[in-house]
């Protein structure tokens, strides 16, 4: 069982730290780091999924502030309109 690391419980303050399990809910667990999390948390992030993983909830998850998904398309070499949360926005005033 793959562990939360203790500096990074308070992204998930919204679960049972201690029975959650990171892989058996890889969208929400990844979504929730990029959206809120640090270096360190970003590291953590990158040793426990795989790039293809976090690309893929990057597709698909429409959860990410605009802030955010803009970030990690650009950190990640993503085009901006593959982006789940940025085509949710289109058309949105500025």
């Amino acid at each position: 069982m793959q562990k939360i690391p203790t500096n990074i419980h308070h992204l998930f303050w919204d679960i049972n730290i201690e029975t959650f399990e990171p892989h058996d809910y890889p969208r929400y667990t990844i979504s929730r780091v990029l959206e809120f999390g640090d270096e360190a948390a970003t590291r953590w992030l990158k040793e426990v999924f795989s790039e293809s993983e976090i690309k893929s909830v990057l597709r698909a998850d429409n959860r990410l502030s605009p802030r955010s998904a803009n970030f990690w398309a650009i950190m990640f070499g993503i085009p901006l309109n593959e982006i789940a949360a940025l085509k949710s926005n289109e058309g949105s005033a500025v």
